[in-house]
This record gives C-alpha cells, sequence and structure tokens, in this order.
C-alpha cells in the first residue's frame, strides 16, 4: 500500500450528473470518464450544496457545508491540510477566488479565470496568448460567459483553454519535486459558457439526435413558477428550437473535448511511472439546466443542475474497487475529508463534511443558495427531495424514484401531507440567520411575492471584450 499517494483532483464547470456515457446518456461520448467509472467508484447521489461557482468551491476547499462557510468560522484548506502533512500543490485553471491570486494554500497556480479583468489581474492563460501573437483575443469570437449562442472556436486548436489547461497539468506533474508526494488540482473552466467548442468536436455532434428539453407540469405554466424562477424562463423563452439544440450539441462537444484532453493527463502520470500510485477524483461544481423544465444554467435544485458527476479511482493497492456505485447522498464538502483519508492525512476538526469512504452516512442533505427574495433551499433524504422558495413561501416536493426527472410536483398531494411536514421541519431546524424570519411559530411563512420585472439584457449578461493592453 502506498502510505501517501498523490492525488490528482479534477473540476469541471456546468458538468450535470447524468451527462456521462456511464450513466445511460443517449449523447455524450465521454469514453475516458466512463473507463474512470469502471476503475473505480461512481457516486450516482452527489450534489452541489450551493450550485454556483464560488460557494460551491468554497465548500470544496473547506469540506464545510454553505451555512459553515458563512458563519465565518476558522477553516483549513483542502491545500493546507495536505501540505501540512508533506504534500506539494500545484493548481491550473479557474479558482474563483477574490482577490484573484490568491493561492489558497497552494504552491502554485497557473490561472485561467475566463476573461475576468474587472479584478485588475491578467490571468495566464491571457498572457499565453498574448506571449503567441493572440493579445487581447480570447472572445473575439464574440460569445458570451453567460448566455448559449454558439459557434466554434476561432483560434489555432492549441490556444482553446481546454488544451492550455492541460497542458499546464502535464507541465506540473512533469515538473514535481521526487521527494514529496503531490496534490494536484486542475480546474476547468468549460463546458461552461462560451460556447465555443473546436470544429472537430462540434462536427462530432453535428448529425447525432438532440431531443427537446421536457417540461414538468409544474412549469408549463410561467405564472406560477416560483419568483426566482422567472427570469430563467424568459431566456429560454427567447430561443428558438434550433436555437435549443445548438446549444446542447455545442455543450456535448465541450465536454467531449475535456474527456479526451484528461487522456493526456492520465497518459503522463503513466509514462511517469506514477498513476499506480495516484489517487484520481472527477467531479464539477454544479449542472447546467440546458433548457429542462424551460430553464438554463445553474443556481437551481433540480437535478440537472444540482445532481453533479462523482467518480473517484484509488490507486493500484486496491483502495476503491473497480466498477463501483454507492447510493449514500454525498456533497462537495465531502470531498476533502475524503482525499486526506486516501491520502493518510489527518482531517482537520474544522471539516464538517463525511469522508465518502466512512461507514457514517448521511440521510438527509441540506443546501442554500441566494439571500432574501432570491433564495433557495433544499432538503434531499435519498428518495424525496423539497425545494423551498421562500418568496411566495413555495413548496416543491419530488419522489425521485418514481419520477426521476422531476415532472411531478408532489408537494400539493393529500398523500404527501405527513412526508411534506417533515421534511418541512427538518428544513427549518437548518435554517440559521436572517432566514429564522421565514419561520413563525415554528412553521414556514416565507417572505412577500413581489413580482419581477424585467429590465432587458443590454450588457448581454457580462459580455467580454478586447483584454489586451488593461
Amino acid at each position: 500500500m502506498v502510505q501517501h499517494p498523490n492525488v490528482l483532483l479534477i473540476t469541471v464547470d456546468h458538468w450535470p450528473g447524468h451527462m456521462l456515457g456511464v450513466e445511460g446518456h443517449p449523447c455524450i461520448q465521454t469514453p475516458t470518464l466512463d473507463a474512470l467509472a469502471r476503475s473505480g467508484r461512481r457516486y450516482v447521489r452527489a450534489y452541489s450544496e450551493a450550485p454556483l461557482c464560488v460557494p460551491a468551491r468554497r465548500a470544496l476547499m473547506t469540506g464545510c457545508p454553505p451555512s459553515a462557510v458563512h458563519s465565518n468560522a476558522e477553516c483549513t484548506l483542502l491545500a493546507e491540510a495536505f501540505a501540512a502533512g508533506g504534500y506539494q500543490s500545484y493548481a491550473v485553471g479557474k479558482l474563483h477566488t477574490k482577490p484573484q491570486r490568491s493561492r489558497l494554500g497552494f504552491d502554485d497556480v497557473q490561472l485561467c479565470e475566463e476573461g475576468r479583468t474587472q479584478w485588475g489581474v491578467v490571468d495566464d492563460y491571457e498572457a499565453y496568448l498574448a506571449e503567441c501573437g493572440y493579445p487581447g483575443e480570447q472572445f473575439l469570437h464574440g460569445m458570451g460567459n453567460n448566455e448559449y449562442v454558439n459557434r466554434t472556436w476561432h483560434l489555432p486548436e492549441a490556444m482553446h483553454p481546454t488544451n492550455w489547461q492541460t497542458r499546464q497539468m502535464v507541465r506540473a506533474i512533469q515538473r514535481r519535486d521526487p521527494t514529496k508526494p503531490a496534490l494536484w488540482y486542475l480546474s476547468y473552466t468549460h463546458p461552461h459558457p462560451p460556447l465555443t467548442p473546436l470544429p472537430f468536436y462540434w462536427n462530432m455532434y453535428r448529425d447525432v439526435p438532440v431531443a427537446t428539453p421536457s417540461v414538468g407540469d409544474w412549469a408549463e405554466d410561467p405564472d406560477s413558477v416560483p419568483l426566482a424562477l422567472r427570469q430563467r424562463r424568459g431566456q429560454g423563452e427567447l430561443m428558438s428550437d434550433y436555437a435549443v439544440r445548438a446549444a446542447r450539441r455545442a455543450f456535448y462537444a465541450l465536454s467531449t473535448h475535456i474527456d479526451h484532453q484528461l487522456r493526456v493527463v492520465i497518459g503522463t502520470l503513466r509514462e511517469q511511472k506514477l498513476l499506480d500510485e495516484t489517487i484520481l477524483l472527477f467531479t464539477s461544481d454544479h449542472g447546467d439546466m440546458l433548457g429542462k423544465h424551460g430553464l438554463w444554467a445553474k443556481k437551481l435544485y433540480y437535478e440537472e443542475s444540482a445532481c453533479v458527476p462523482m467518480i473517484l479511482v484509488g490507486a493500484a493497492d486496491g483502495d476503491i474497487e473497480c466498477d463501483g456505485v454507492d447510493n449514500r447522498l454525498v456533497g462537495w464538502q465531502d470531498i476533502m475529508p475524503t482525499l486526506l483519508q486516501l491520502a493518510g492525512l489527518p482531517i482537520p476538526d474544522s471539516v464538517r463534511g463525511l469522508s465518502m469512504l466512512s461507514d457514517t452516512r448521511r440521510d438527509m442533505l441540506y443546501g442554500e443558495l441566494g439571500r432574501g427574495v432570491q433564495a433557495t433551499r433544499m432538503v434531499h433524504m435519498g428518495r424525496y427531495k423539497l425545494i423551498y422558495y421562500p418568496a411566495g413561501n413555495q413548496v416543491q416536493l419530488f419522489d425521485l424514484e418514481e419520477d426521476p426527472e422531476e415532472l411531478i410536483d408532489i408537494a400539493g398531494r393529500a398523500e404527501a401531507a405527513g412526508l411534506r411536514a417533515e421534511m418541512e421541519a427538518r428544513l427549518v431546524d437548518q435554517l440559521s440567520g436572517e432566514d429564522r424570519e421565514w419561520v413563525v411559530a415554528g412553521r414556514l411563512v416565507g417572505l412577500p411575492f413581489e413580482p419581477s420585472v424585467r429590465n432587458g439584457n443590454k450588457g448581454l449578461s457580462t459580455q467580454r471584450g478586447i483584454h489586451w493592453p488593461l
């Protein structure tokens, strides 16, 4: 048994949990991830407790749920815990910290932050483009970071951020200190928009039939959906059926590109004779609705947005069985203690997550995102999921065993009254701070429902421009 194995943690952005070939997806091609899943264990009930980039990554780096992070408690960070155990650590890609150059305890970071020059930093990827003769041209394709218009990549293939991130991780592996074990964090920015796949991958899906997303009965009337969904419904209503299918194809293309690039990273580990002493974990910070229920993007607790892939492959000593499937409820707070346990390192007292290898399993996972009228909360009990929108005091309840696509909201059914009351009570127990204002005499009362006013989208959802020079 390797006493302190290397760890390769791979994250992507916006990748839904069901979007793997091994999960039976009808379109996606993920041969690399499918092979990894068959070489290790899939956690099929893995969720982002806060399905939005920054709060999700806080959970990852602290091993704590969103509510604990908001409490301002001192938390030992992932890289700090590994450093205390004698590990070297390198991160490549998207960190989403502020200030941007804060390293979160990593020895070195090669940053690719999707053009966030408003924070006063030219990241390493943009500097690379300038060195190659393409200064400021990252976004000359005209596609936006938070929209679903799409076209193929406009620069040479080697300039694509997915390729750059792969090369930087390969170099980090090759340049490691051979006297120490390593923690490598590879954080791909895609398939998060902009939807700009390489032509090869776009063509791969050009003739693949792409189904129109299904819509639940609760979502058919746009005037009755919760307030937090109104704006997201509006975005989808402006898209033609062709535009929806094209966006999904571009999304699949970006994902398969990542899948293929992972082969280069794994090949490097093999050639460096490190693969048999390296733990691999693949996951995503959240998913993307991609038109399901007429909704797009993240910030939601429906399966497409909150359920994420979670694939864990052990070192060659058999810590993790092959082709395993685990149905326990897990979240991003559980990644840090799991990796520390596999690395043979102590888990800091500040960590609130549970190791995914532990005999202890939670019977409920709580999720929280947003404040005030935009707030959403979740209680997940394995088979049943309750989603709460305080604006208008709206509750949804789904039976994921009978209705895995969440097409039928059973919250109003008489036969579900007892279950709803139990899950609401568990939700109330989790609420803290200003959220307690939604509760009177132990019962949820929420906030007044005030219809939102559409203000247009003059800024094209934070569209980027030319980024050189600052």
